[in-house]
């Protein structure tokens, strides 16, 4: 059955205001198509009493905190930076297993958002949770940090009460939405990006270093792939390493896998059929620009049995 934008708002806008009565809440925002709509939502309900919340994880894109900001601030809705990136370095340091880094981020991004639930006064928080992220984390697939209640832990142990507005949809219902909201085309068209961020792109520890990394090789991705239009594309930095030639000696170089695919709601997805010539552009720019990278490989791994990310 196709949505109704226009009542699910109304009854979502109406949903807030009963939940959170009186009181004030915040909405943490990655700049991600899910939390900038409940942003959007949350302000339509609660108008002054909503605080978007930035939290700099250190794992954002190039240029990430400043842009999302930018884009709230200028649609009206308060927001606050919080830089905590010592923070979630601190908590992934050693960890490898894929699971144990995303409870990792999970737990240091919830008690970060507890304190900034104390430190506004705030009673709720809305966060963009989809249908995708609880079918996956129910699935066991792999867990994603947004959900709580959903797998037994109780989202009080971090002083929350959590509202999700958008629990119900999957990704092309959401893009709906935000465009009904009056949303800039530049958002609700915007690639999928990961709550744990970066971190579900470096096979391996997670590393200031290491996220440096994949940050600039996903850049190139990011830009040369603009064009195309995929579902979503970007870069990983693997584990191994490989041996290369670097002005006529030998080098250990890093390897980077870009992953592009195409996909209507993330559970399914296949690999972009990206032409040969701008794969060759994109290799040729991330060994200029990143000398620490040896070797470039292309993913054509669809979804199943891959996930889209590789963490």
């Amino acid at each position: 059955m196709a949505l109704n934008t226009r009542k699910f708002i109304n009854e979502q806008i109406n949903k807030i205001k009963k939940e959170v009565g009186n009181g004030k809440a915040i909405c943490a925002t990655s700049g991600g198509v899910d939390s900038m709509v409940c942003a959007a939502l949350a302000h339509r309900a609660l108008g002054d009493r909503l605080t978007a919340l930035f939290i700099d994880d250190g794992l954002m894109r190039a240029n990430e905190p400043q842009e999302v900001i930018r884009i709230l601030r200028r649609l009206g809705i308060r927001t606050v930076l919080i830089n905590a990136a010592k923070d979630f370095f601190k908590a992934l340091k050693g960890k490898k297993d894929p699971e144990d880094m995303r409870k990792a981020f999970r737990d240091t991004f919830y008690k970060t958002l507890g304190l900034a639930v104390k430190r506004f006064n705030a009673t709720h928080l809305i966060q963009g949770t989809i249908a995708a992220d609880i079918k996956e984390t129910k699935g066991k697939i792999k867990s994603q940090h947004n959900v709580l209640s959903q797998i037994g832990i109780n989202p009080l142990k971090y002083g929350l009460k959590i509202i999700e507005p958008l629990v119900t949809l999957y990704k092309p219902d959401v893009r709906k939405v935000g465009k009904a909201l009056g949303l800039p085309e530049a958002i609700c068209q915007r690639m999928p990006f990961p709550g744990p961020g970066l971190a579900t792109r470096v096979v391996g520890e997670v590393t200031p270093q290491r996220v440096s990394i994949v940050r600039r090789a996903t850049l190139i991705v990011e830009q040369e792939l603009k064009n195309l239009k995929p579902f979503q594309a970007f870069a990983v930095l693997l584990s191994d390493r490989a041996t290369g030639i670097v002005n006529g000696k030998r080098a250990f170089g890093k390897i980077i896998v870009i992953r592009s695919v195409e996909s209507k709601n993330a559970m399914t997805a296949t690999p972009t059929r990206i032409p040969y010539k701008i794969l060759e552009k994109i290799q040729k720019r991330i060994v200029r620009e990143i000398p620490e990278v040896i070797k470039v490989l292309y993913d054509i791994t669809p979804k199943p049995p891959s996930t889209i990310e590789y963490i």
